[in-house]
C-alpha cells in the first residue's frame, strides 16, 4: 500500500516522539508539580557550591557559561531536574512541518556543555530554599551556596483560571490539551494530536495578563495553519484571546490574511468558563462592544467543538521563587524585584535572577535571557572578584538589545521579527519595541527574515552547546 506523505508524518511523528519522550524523561514532571514526599529523616549534606544556578535553561546556561569563561576557578553548580534541555524557543516550526525541522532539532544533551564548560550539573528538582542558612534543598539532598541564580521559567496557574476544577480535571488538561509553554513532554502531545487530526478546528487559548513569550501563541497560529493548509486539512485555527492585545498585531493580521484568509480566526474579549475534553468542547464568554463609548460591552456565552486544542492557561513564576520568599511584583506573574539596575535581587544580596522571572521591563525571551545572562555573569564575578560593577551604559540605550524572531508561512519559508532597545533609569531596565518591515517588499514578512531566524537559533544553541 503506498504511503502518502501525511500519513508518513504520522509514523515519523511516532518515532520522533517516542524518542523525545525517551530522551525528556525528566520533562514528565512538570515545573510546578507537587514535590516528592520528603523523606523520614532530614535529607543529607551533598556539599557547598561558590555559585548555584537554579535551571538549565537559555538564562541558566549562559550565567554558568560565562562565571567560567571569566574565571575558570569559579565553583559553579547548575541544578536542572530535566535530563535533557529543549529549546521552547524556534520550536513553533516543528509544529509547522517546516523542512528539516523535527523534535530532535530542539533537543539537546547537558553532558557536551558541561564538559566543554567545567561546571557541575545535578539533575534534581528543588524542594526548598533556606535563604538564612543558604541552603537549596532538593530531592536529592541539601547544597549550601555563596551565591544564588535562580533562573526556573514557569508554571501554569490553572487554579486561578478554574478555580472550580479539582486537581485531577486540572492533570487531565495538562496531558490532553497543553500549554507547550513549558519544555519538554508537552510539546510532544501537541505535535501527536496534530499529526493524528484528520479534520476539525485547531483551538489556541490566549491567556491575559504576562505570559512566556507574547508572540508565541500567535506563531503556533501561523505555523499551524501552514501544516493544514499544506496538508489540505479542512478547518480552521482558532484563537481565544481575554483580551484584543495581540503581540506584533499588525505583522500577524497581515501575514494571516494574505497567507490564510479565513482560515485563521483571532477572536477578541473571550473570558474561558469550562473545558468538555471528552466531548472535545471549550466554553467561553465573548464581550463583544458597540462602539468606542460602550464601556459595559455585552457579554455571550458560546460553545466551540475542536480537534486540538492548545490551551495555554495563566502564567506565573516557578514556584522556586515563592520557596526563596522574595519579593516579587504585584502582578498575578509575580517576578523578582530587583535592585536597580541589576539582576541581584532587591530582597536578598545573595540572590540573583535571570530570564522569565526577571522584574525588569525587558520582554522574556531567548534572545533577552541570553543576553540577560551575560550581564549577571559579568555582575557576579566583579563581586566575586572585589570590584566594583556598573552594567555597560546605564545612561545609554542598547540598541536591538532583543531579537525575537516568529516564523509565520511555509513554502516559501517567512518570518517577521520584532526589536526591543533597552533603557536605563537608574532604577529599572526597560524596553520599547518596533516591528520593521521587509525593505524589498514592504511588508512585514519575508524569506530573508526567516533566514535570519534558522541563523539565530544556530547562533544562540551552538553558543551553549557546541
Amino acid at each position: 500500500m503506498a504511503i502518502s506523505r501525511r500519513n508518513a508524518l504520522k509514523i515519523g511523528v511516532g518515532a520522533s516522539a517516542l524518542a523525545a519522550t525517551t530522551a525528556l524523561t525528566g520533562c514528565q514532571t512538570t515545573a510546578g508539580a507537587s514535590a516528592a514526599p520528603a523523606a523520614a529523616s532530614k535529607p543529607k549534606m551533598l556539599g557547598h557550591h561558590q555559585i548555584i544556578v537554579v535551571g538549565g535553561g537559555f538564562g541558566g546556561l549562559t550565567v554558568a557559561k560565562n562565571l567560567k569563561a571569566i574565571d575558570p576557578k569559579f565553583d559553579v553548580l547548575v541544578i536542572e531536574k530535566n535530563e535533557t534541555f529543549m529549546s521552547c524557543p524556534f520550536s513553533n516550526a516543528n509544529l509547522g512541518k517546516l523542512e528539516g525541522i523535527n523534535l530532535g532539532t530542539f533537543v539537546f544533551d547537558y553532558a557536551k556543555t558541561v564538559e566543554k564548560n567545567g561546571f557541575g550539573l545535578l539533575h534534581s528538582e528543588v524542594i526548598a530554599i533556606d535563604r538564612k542558612a543558604k541552603i537549596v534543598t532538593t530531592a536529592k539532598g541539601m547544597i549550601g551556596y555563596d551565591i544564588l541564580v535562580l533562573s526556573p521559567g514557569i508554571e501554569y496557574n490553572y487554579k486561578a483560571q478554574f478555580p472550580a476544577w479539582d486537581d485531577k480535571k486540572i492533570a487531565h488538561i495538562r496531558r490532553v490539551a497543553p500549554g507547550a509553554l513549558i519544555p519538554g513532554a508537552e510539546h510532544v502531545i501537541l505535535e501527536r494530536e496534530l499529526m493524528s487530526m484528520e479534520e476539525g478546528n485547531v483551538i489556541i487559548t490566549i491567556p491575559s495578563g504576562k505570559f512566556r513569550c507574547p508572540p508565541a501563541p500567535f506563531e503556533r497560529a501561523s505555523m499551524i495553519a501552514a501544516y493544514m493548509k499544506k496538508e489540505g486539512i479542512a478547518g480552521k485555527v482558532i484563537m481565544l484571546n481575554e483580551t484584543n492585545e495581540i503581540a506584533k498585531g499588525a505583522a500577524f493580521k497581515e501575514s494571516w490574511k494574505e497567507l490564510y484568509g479565513d482560515m485563521v480566526e483571532h477572536i477578541d474579549f473571550c473570558k474561558l468558563v469550562d473545558v468538555d475534553p471528552k466531548a472535545k468542547k471549550i466554553t467561553f464568554k465573548q464581550t463583544t462592544y458597540k462602539d468606542k463609548e460602550d464601556v459595559e460591552g455585552t457579554v455571550t456565552e458560546k460553545t466551540l467543538d475542536y480537534a486540538v486544542l492548545n490551551l495555554i492557561a495563566y502564567n506565573k513564576s516557578h514556584p522556586v521563587i515563592e520557596m526563596a520568599g522574595l519579593e516579587v511584583t504585584p502582578d498575578a506573574f509575580g517576578k523578582v524585584k530587583m535592585n536597580g539596575c541589576s539582576f541581584r535581587s532587591l530582597t536578598d544580596e545573595n540572590i540573583y535572577a535571570v530570564g522569565d522571572v526577571v522584574g525588569h521591563g525587558i520582554p522574556p525571551s531567548g534572545q533577552t535571557a541570553n543576553w540577560a545572562g551575560k550581564e549577571c555573569a559579568k555582575e557576579i564575578a566583579h563581586r566575586l572578584h572585589g570590584k566594583a560593577f556598573e552594567m555597560e551604559v546605564q545612561t545609554q540605550t542598547i540598541k536591538a538589545g532583543n531579537v525575537c524572531f516568529s516564523m509565520v508561512g511555509d513554502q516559501p519559508e517567512e518570518a517577521i521579527m520584532v526589536l526591543h532597545d533597552f533603557s536605563f533609569n537608574g532604577k529599572i531596565i526597560t524596553a520599547k519595541g518596533s516591528v520593521p518591515k521587509d525593505a524589498k517588499t514592504g511588508k512585514f514578512r519575508g524569506t530573508a527574515t526567516a533566514k535570519q531566524t534558522h541563523e539565530w537559533y544556530r547562533g544562540i544553541t551552538s553558543d551553549l552547546f557546541s
